[in-house]
């Protein structure tokens, strides 16, 4: 997730860190600039406001080159580098990239071993991957070539690259790999709620998660896994977060705005049948005046159709 998001997600509370975009490494090192530009909390002490450390995520497959740019952005404050293995985009993949490497797990070894040894000790080094490639008869050895290679704690995204994101998440590998390795792994893939996060931790035997986009559709998530009394935000309180981010986004064009926050409300219908209702009346707005009239009318008659008592909508002139 990007650095708005970062803000208005962390602030819900329930995130130990969180993780940049990937920054995309080729043949070059890359200036300062990128760095911040992908993670301007490093200009906060690699915290968000709220105080959530953020660490910074490389993608690429020149062992030289990144650790050039792993000792970078150590040295501009991360407080840790994240290396991806597991983006299955196919622009990634073609140059490279992502999950593609782990049909070479020596070549995995080279790259994450190179990092390690560029960056501080005191600063931890981690990785991401999937269960494979095309199919998961590398799983083990990979986790190894990375664990081997001096990585901190793994992240394992419960499927391959083929299988993409599509639903089932294989959290019972994650517990084949938990077992094959020392270091710490945490749980990744088709956590959407409380319960989903319930069975993943038992089938995977992890006690740590890793979440991306259920916290984007159910931004307390974390809150309702680690708190079992926690009272959850309804879901006009998310809406208010969407108008938090149209705040942070106002110099965007109408077209690039609106496609934004129809993103995010297309994520917060996923979990919630009100905020659904509400995108079904705006998701072809392309104005802003016109998305933001809609979305106000929306809101009204969700709530009062659901019986609600009306919400207090607010919003800074749009």
């Amino acid at each position: 997730m990007d650095f708005n998001l970062r803000a208005l997600l962390t602030a819900q509370g329930g995130i130990d860190h969180c993780v940049t975009e990937f920054i995309r490494i080729t043949d070059q090192r890359l200036p300062e600039r990128v760095f911040k530009r992908f993670c301007p909390e490093l200009l906060t002490g690699g915290k968000t406001a709220s105080g959530t450390p953020v660490h910074v995520q490389l993608l690429g497959s020149d062992p030289e080159m990144m650790a050039a740019n792993a000792h970078k952005a150590a040295s501009l404050g991360a407080p840790a580098i994240d290396l991806n293995f597991g983006c299955p985009a196919k622009t990634v993949n073609k140059s490279q990239g992502g999950a593609v490497l782990l049909q070479w797990p020596e070549r995995i070894h080279a790259i994450t071993r190179a990092v390690r040894q560029a960056v501080p000790a005191h600063i931890p080094v981690s990785a991401k991957m999937r269960l494979g490639f095309t199919d998961k008869a590398l799983a083990l050895e990979n986790a190894d070539a990375l664990a081997s290679a001096g990585i901190q704690w793994l992240t394992v995204h419960a499927r391959t690259k083929t299988e993409g994101y599509k639903p089932p998440a294989h959290w019972q590998w994650i517990d084949k790999i938990r077992q094959h390795i020392t270091v710490p792994v945490l749980a990744n893939g088709e956590v959407w709620n409380e319960e989903d996060a319930r069975q993943c931790l038992t089938q995977s035997g992890c006690s740590l998660l890793m979440i991306g986009r259920g916290l984007v559709a159910t931004p307390d998530l974390g809150q309702r896994i680690k708190d079992a009394n926690y009272q959850g935000q309804s879901w006009q309180h998310r809406l208010q977060l969407l108008l938090l981010l149209a705040e942070r986004l106002e110099d965007l064009n109408d077209k690039a705005l609106t496609d934004r926050l129809k993103q995010w409300l297309h994520y917060f219908s996923m979990q919630s049948d009100a905020i659904a209702t509400v995108f079904q009346s705006v998701k072809r707005e392309k104005g802003k005046a016109e998305f933001f009239a809609a979305l106000e009318n929306a809101i009204s008659a969700t709530a009062q159709r659901n019986d609600l008592q009306s919400y207090n909508y607010q919003h800074s002139g749009f």
